[in-house]
């Protein structure tokens, strides 16, 4: 049976600038091609998601602008439940400001807008079934829906910054990259759950109590846009774990739907569906 969860967490539209070269410190770069694409950290792991069988609810907050109906679109088409997502006259949908090169590797700067405005009041007094949760949203809201969380707890540290103890010692599945692991050092191991560290097209290696206990290659793909990659990952390897698929065949899927998300343009259009993630992974002879 799929499995049923919630995402808390931020609702952006992307403005994506591709160029051949990202600028440096005060330079400018002509040439790039502009799109609009639905994204931020919550709304990403939610489609994810929902794309790789998981039936999705999401709580959020967007505007009550032009921007709000885009920002939502793909969530819409996929059959997220919405109904927690509120729409704030006074706050501007949140945006976040991406420019990407010819290699894939991008810049990006977040407007939060109505992101800021998800306190512990707009939640649920309690969380039932799984919840994923990111850092784009106020640390003290992300605490308070740990608090109120009952069942499993994903929670991705991104962007790094400083949360409670109690918070990393209540998660279930902590997922950060490289940079925020060295940003939390040995905190991380003190989860109750496991830890995941991504390497980029290096893989990924599973911790439980600081002890390696899986890793992971992804495989080798053509690199269009990396927008998105590391929520599909943590969508991914939340999904997984619960469908209980024992940890080594976990982390390969969410390598794969990692890898194939940025074989494709924009955070949202580029997540992979279940049946491509198979398909994948029984190419590679990890049939999940």
């Amino acid at each position: 049976m799929s499995p049923a969860l919630s995402v808390i967490g931020s609702i952006n539209l992307d403005l994506v600038a591709t160029a051949a070269t990202l600028p440096a410190p005060g330079e400018t770069v002509t040439g790039a091609v502009l799109a609009r694409h639905p994204g931020g950290k919550g709304a990403n792991q939610a489609l994810a998601a929902s794309r790789l069988g998981a039936r999705v609810a999401m709580i959020g907050r967007v505007g009550t602008d032009a921007m709000a109906d885009e920002a939502l679109a793909l969530l819409k088409a996929d059959d997220v439940d919405l109904g927690g997502i509120a729409a704030d006259p006074q706050s501007a949908t949140g945006v976040a400001l991406i420019a990407v090169d010819a290699a894939g590797e991008n810049q990006i700067i977040v407007a939060p807008g109505a992101n800021a405005l998800v306190t512990p009041a707009a939640l649920p007094a309690t969380l039932e079934g799984p919840v994923i949760l990111q850092l784009e949203l106020p640390v003290a809201t992300v605490a308070a829906a740990v608090a109120r969380a009952s069942g499993f707890v994903a929670l991705n540290l991104a962007p790094a910054a400083q949360v409670p103890a109690d918070v990393l010692a209540r998660a279930d599945l902590i997922v950060v990259n490289e940079t925020e692991a060295g940003f939390y050092g040995d905190s991380l191991h003190q989860a109750r759950g496991v830890v995941a560290v991504t390497l980029g097209g290096k893989g990924a290696r599973l911790f439980k109590g600081g002890v390696e206990v899986a890793r992971a290659t992804p495989p080798t793909v053509r690199v269009i846009d990396t927008t998105g990659a590391g929520d599909c990952f943590v969508a991914a390897l939340t999904v997984a774990l619960l469908e209980d698929m024992p940890a080594e065949r976990a982390l390969a899927f969410a390598c794969t739907a990692g890898a194939l998300a940025v074989t494709r343009a924009g955070a949202q259009p580029s997540l992979p569906t279940r049946a491509e993630v198979n398909a994948a992974m029984e190419s590679a002879g990890k049939a999940g």
